[in-house]
């Protein structure tokens, strides 16, 4: 098959991708496009699953309007969230998103019973609210025991689509429920929760095929003949797959998102004492690997301000306004749990200015340039603990996606790191999922092979280090709202 459809779904948006290989070039055009958010019910934040069911649906009609009859097809969503199924291959319930409010104070209850270091020795994933481990642990306890099988999110939209139940192993990893020496569910934590191992589906490796799109949904939508090859489904784990080869220079990763998740990628996890108290995670990746990376809030303090203020301004706008704004005026520790889903966004970042005797940001433009900054000095200090944690210095740090489009942002890493930024490509999560489908297909040999085509197919832009005035002050300043923070050893 010559026509490879990607299905990359983030947290506030979704898009099928059509990939082709074109004169030994890697091409991509847009079919589908359809927003994304989770929805208030109750008190309670759910995903809508039929919804994404259908815009799916919809991206294929799109594409057999194209006079596109056959291809491979891989979905790539968000991490952590899950699907319970009853017997009958039916939802049981509404499915929570990882937001939600209901694991509030639970990572800490579970810590009182289960030693975090035990845990984190077993799965090597670093400790975060909305982890499965702790959403299972607050999930009503009749559902779960009737749930036949659980299926994390993009698990189950294979499932709707094909009829066959798999836990693919990049986005399985995410749950903390794996054990990296037997690369299998934990029993230990499983009977903890309650639960069985047959609950959870065989663990699938991207680059299987699953089968082909179900004949009845073909014949009742008019799709094309889908053959349906399981990729990274984690998106960050598709996006470091779509992060172009660099020979010769030691890089880092940030795939710059809803979330920004900087990190480097290893042949081996990296769960020790040190790395478990900086709470670097080790998700595992494609063909053996790990991510070993941090999350940081990201874009969604942007996306969040944006849709409160009205969405008057574009991004772009935003981006331009906060330019024109003093630099690192206002500032804010990004990764607090207060800003993880606040009421009220705009007014957490103003009352946190406050709090520390900072100018409270009043316009759009100055609230944006506070999140930029805050984000670029985030970067700074994680990347700094990560040359700590991997004994090297990394020299060169590769923005992929949608941030890599943000100039500002990238400009403003590159001062604070003192490090060359590489930007691009933006679309690396569909890219990645296209690579493992080409893979499968034999058009690409292998992901050396596919990074080395991606490199060549896409602009990158490189932003280079520009003083930055009073750096020791601003460090010192950052370092106030952030005890502990290793920010000056760069």
């Amino acid at each position: 098959m010559t026509h490879h459809i990607a299905v990359d779904i983030g947290a506030s948006s979704g898009r099928l991708v059509l990939g082709q290989l074109v004169d030994g070039s890697l091409t991509l055009a847009e079919l589908h496009r359809f927003s994304n958010a989770f929805t208030e019910q109750e008190g309670s934040c759910f995903w809508d699953m039929d919804y994404l069911l259908n815009e799916i649906i919809n991206g294929l009609q799109q594409a057999k309007l194209r006079g596109i009859h056959e291809c491979t097809l891989g979905i790539d969503t968000w991490a952590v969230d899950y699907v319970l199924l009853d017997a009958e291959g039916k939802r049981i319930s509404a499915v929570y998103a990882y937001r939600d409010h209901r694991t509030d104070g639970v990572m800490e209850e579970v810590g009182r019973l289960l030693p975090p270091e035990k845990v984190y020795a077993k799965t090597g994933i670093q400790q975060l609210p909305f982890n499965t481990l702790y959403q299972l642990y607050a999930h009503d306890r009749e559902e779960l025991e009737t749930a036949d099988q659980i299926l994390l999110v993009p698990d189950y939209l294979y499932y709707r689509l094909g009829g066959r139940k798999m836990n693919e192993v990049t986005n399985a990893s995410t749950t903390q429920l794996l054990n990296l020496a037997t690369r299998d569910f934990d029993p230990e934590l499983l009977e903890f929760l309650g639960l069985r191992r047959e609950q959870f589906a065989p663990l699938t490796e991207p680059g299987k095929e699953l089968g082909f799109l179900s004949a009845e949904l073909v014949e009742r939508y008019d799709l094309p003949e889908c053959r349906l090859i399981c990729v990274a489904t984690h998106d960050t784990a598709s996006a470091v797959l779509g992060v172009p080869a660099q020979k010769g220079r030691a890089s880092a990763y940030l795939s710059s998102g809803t979330w920004s998740l900087l990190g480097v990628e290893l042949d081996h996890p990296l769960n020790d004492r040190r790395a478990m108290a900086a709470n670097y995670t080790n998700e595992w990746g494609a063909n053996g690997t790990y991510r070993f990376l941090k999350n940081i809030m990201g874009l969604w303090l942007i996306q969040e301000m944006r849709r409160l203020d009205g969405e008057r301004f574009s991004f772009a706008e935003l981006a331009e306004q906060a330019g024109v704004c003093a630099g690192f005026r206002s500032l804010i520790p990004c990764n607090h749990p207060r800003f993880l889903n606040p009421d009220d966004m705009i007014q957490e970042i103003r009352q946190a200015c406050l709090e520390s005797s900072q100018p409270v940001p009043q316009t759009a433009g100055e609230l944006a340039r506070c999140i930029f900054d805050s984000l670029a000095l985030s970067y700074r200090s994680y990347l700094s603990e990560l040359e700590d944690l991997i004994g090297g210095r990394i020299e060169v740090l590769q923005i992929v996606g949608g941030g890599a489009n943000n100039r500002l942002l990238c400009q403003l890493t590159a001062d604070v790191t003192g490090r060359e930024v590489l930007a691009g490509p933006t679309e690396s999560t569909a890219l990645g999922n296209l690579a493992v489908q080409m893979i499968e297909a034999g058009r690409m040999a292998d992901i050396h092979e596919a990074r080395r085509i991606i490199g060549q197919s896409f602009a990158i832009q490189s932003y280079l280090p520009q003083p930055v005035p009073q750096l020791t002050e601003l460090l010192d300043r950052w370092k106030q709202l952030h005890p502990g923070a290793n920010i000056h050893n760069m």
